[in-house]
């Protein structure tokens, strides 16, 4: 993934020059070039321990990489971890509610039930977090994307973890609407994601010998 854009290219969004991640003594990966377009979708790829991770971190701004350079050329950006941050004590439409002020994005009632009902969680918008299973927590978490209408960079890890095949086609649909309206997209997993539609770009961090992610 690197050379020269074509002319007339997408807008970049993010975009990496020999970065290199270290976690204590051990590289994680080194020498990585990258780009990531307006309206295109990466999906990183790589043994447990690659890198993935750390390298979604590195592109969010929450981490320090060991050398090279990650410049982000787009103002705003969304990070959505492998954690959901949702608060137990907090019912559905609360929790969701939070997520959506904390990136200053209208968290009325109305704005609540239409990004619930994105993800297929409307019903449940009044039970407590601490009742649902761990895939209607990841489907409340995701659904601040539904409510997200910039096309900025998605950074998003794991997304598809313990989503069943409805939660997973739901969020196969976002991607989809982000990537129509010029927003980008960069993933961690293995499963879930609609190949044959979305058609990713693939980097590959390689293999490593450990089993931390």
């Amino acid at each position: 993934m690197s050379g020269l854009p074509p002319p007339n290219a997408p807008e970049l969004h993010l975009s990496a020059r020999a970065l290199a991640c270290r976690r204590g003594q051990r590289l994680l990966f080194g020498a990585l070039d990258f780009e990531l377009r307006a309206g295109e979708l990466i999906w990183v790829r790589g043994r447990n321990g690659s890198g993935k991770t750390s390298l979604l971190r590195l592109a969010a701004g929450l981490a320090t990489p060991e050398s090279g350079e990650l410049r982000r050329h787009a103002g705003r950006l969304v990070f959505v971890g492998h954690a959901n941050a949702l608060k137990d004590e907090l019912t559905v439409a609360q929790a969701l509610a939070f997520l959506l002020q904390l990136r200053g994005l209208a968290a009325d009632s109305g704005a609540v039930q239409a990004a619930l009902d994105r993800l297929g969680m409307a019903a449940r918008r009044d039970a407590p977090v601490r009742s649902l299973s761990q895939g209607q927590r990841r489907r409340v978490a995701l659904a601040r994307l539904a409510a997200e209408r910039e096309p900025a960079p998605w950074l998003l890890d794991e997304p598809f973890d313990a989503l069943d095949v409805e939660g997973a086609e739901r969020l196969n649909g976002l991607l989809l609407q982000h990537r129509a309206r010029g927003g980008s997209v960069l993933l961690t997993g293995h499963q879930g994601l609609d190949t044959q539609r979305l058609q990713p770009r693939e980097l590959d961090l390689g293999p490593v010998n450990t089993t931390e992610g």
